[in-house]
């Protein structure tokens, strides 16, 4: 792999990593729209999505 490729795939984990815990916050100060658990595992799943394809090439 790159180091540019490489250098991207840190900066989407960065990127997701904050976007997920803006839904876990977003959860946690809204209950009863969602539970924060099940945001955070659809962020990780995301992320896995996400970084996968960029770190198999």
């Amino acid at each position: 792999m790159s180091s540019l490729a490489l250098l991207v795939a840190v900066l989407l984990v960065l990127v997701v990593i904050m976007f997920v815990g803006g839904l876990v916050y977003i959860a946690y100060r809204h209950p009863a729209w969602v539970a924060p658990l099940t945001l955070g595992l659809l962020g990780v799943g995301l992320v896995a999505a996400i970084v996968v394809p960029i770190a198999v090439r």
